[in-house]
Parts: structure tokens; sequence; C-alpha cells
């Protein structure tokens, strides 16, 4: 189900409805009224009145709506829109169940629907966390972390990342963190900003040969290094499926009651 589209037409149905009544539907109901109490030679009562002028459901849901609808629109097509995290991929930074909020204009502003991107803000930096749409199926939405920037050679050997022929820094955090048996938790710097990653020492994991990021796209990387669908095999992402920056988590929820608590910024 596309959201985005529903929401686009709703907006446009009721905006529609509520139009017609403003130019049309209500000076024609004004006009009922009129022509009664003229036949009638005296004002109407209050419940006559009432019966003649009274919206038509329609009008009535239409008025009620399109605000909230339009306003709600306007703040997910360019502001803020909310995903929640459905695997794994991102472990530790994101886990499974998490609802996060991804700004919409951090990489430029986008129509709703057909995503034509209207003014450029600015591009994604190494180490941002990207929601974008998957190369191969458009209408899902993946979520990784900016690897390679366009111009970029990348290779990944030996759970090691190489960019531009130079080793990530890594350092190890954790040989076997409580939350993640059989993982191992490292701290990787992407110019100058850390976050954290996960491999698994047991595991032997992808090798990727270099490859060069072509121009208007980007590699992609889960944190959850070896347990991640990502640019190691199916590819870049370009630049018009690009969604939003992901910035912070509101709310955790997998199964049960829901986790409110403070908003935590992503690394």
């Amino acid at each position: 189900m596309d959201f985005s589209l529903l929401l686009v037409v709703a907006v446009a149905v009721t905006g529609l409805i509520w139009l017609l009544d403003v130019i049309w539907w209500r000076r024609n109901r004004r006009a009922r009224v009129a022509t009664a109490e003229a036949g009638a030679g005296s004002t109407l009562g209050h419940d006559a009145r009432h019966k003649l002028s009274k919206e038509p459901w329609p009008v009535d849901y239409a008025r009620s709506f399109f605000p909230v609808l339009l306003v709600v629109l306007l703040l997910r097509s360019f502001l803020v829109e909310p995903f929640q995290i459905p695997s794994g991929s991102m472990r530790p930074t994101l886990e499974v169940g998490d609802f996060i909020l991804v700004n919409k204009f951090t990489y430029g502003l986008r129509l709703p629907v057909i995503d034509t991107e209207i003014v450029d803000f600015g591009k994604p930096e190494r180490g941002d966390v990207m929601v974008f749409r998957f190369p191969q199926e458009p209408s899902v939405n993946f979520i990784k972390r900016v690897i390679g920037l366009p111009g970029d050679h990348i290779r990944y050997e030996g759970k090691q990342l190489y960019i531009n022929g130079e080793p990530v820094p890594k350092e190890l955090i954790d040989a076997n963190p409580e939350t993640a048996p059989g993982e191992a938790k490292f701290r990787e710097v992407f110019d100058g900003e850390a976050h954290t990653i996960y491999n698994s020492p047991n595991d032997p994991g992808p090798y990727m040969r270099e490859v060069v990021v072509p121009e208007g796209h980007y590699f992609m990387m889960g944190d959850n290094r070896d347990h991640s669908n990502d640019s190691r095999y199916w590819g870049f992402v370009p630049k018009e499926n690009i969604v939003g920056q992901a910035f912070a988590v509101w709310m955790h929820w997998e199964g049960g009651l829901p986790s409110f608590t403070s908003v935590r910024l992503i690394d």
C-alpha cells in the first residue's frame, strides 16, 4: 500500500469537495433558505432553517478532515516522516521495532508520490544513516549507512572496510556483548565521526573486490556487517532513490506494550 499516494488522493478529494461547497453548494443552500422565507412571508423557524442550510455529510467530513490531512501531507512530504525498523541489519545502532524520524529536507525537497526533486539543499555524507527506496524494488524502503560517495573506491576484505585504499579506523569495544551473543562490537570512525558496528568472529563474512562508486550514486552498508543485505550484494543507490536522513529514535515496539523513552539521536 502506497500511503503517500493515498494521502495525496485524500487531500485532493476532501479539498475539492470543500472548494465546491465554498464557491457553489453553500450559495445554493442560502438561496433555498431565502426562497423559503420569501414564500412564507416571514423568517423561518430554527428547525426549518437548519434543515435547509444543513451541510451534506460529505461536505461536513471534508471541511473537518481537509486541514488535518493537508498538514499531515506537508509535514510527511517535506519535513519529517516516521518509519519502523523491520530487521536487524542496522544493529547495534537501530534495533528491530525502533520507530525512527527521517528528515525529508536534509538532501533536498521532493514532490510526494513522484519523488521529483524541486530544491537541492545538500548531499549525503559518509556516515549518514539514510533511508532510500530499494533499487531492485522501489516500493520498499531500506535503511543503511552511507559508506561510499560518488568517485570513492570501496573494498571490504577480512571484515575490514577500505575507502580509497585506506582502512577505516576500527576499535574493539566488546568481544562478546550480552545483548548480542556471538557478535563483537566495534567502534568505527568516518571523517572524525564515530559509530558502532557488529562483526561475527565465527562467520567468514563476505569479500568484496574494490569497486568505484558511479557519479550520482552511493554505496550503502548495514552496521550489522555480517547480517545485512546491502550494496555489497546488489550495487549502488541512485540519488533519485533517496528518501531522507534518519536522525532520531522516538519509540520502540516489538510486540507487547510500546516503549516510550526520551528521543535518542542516531549516531
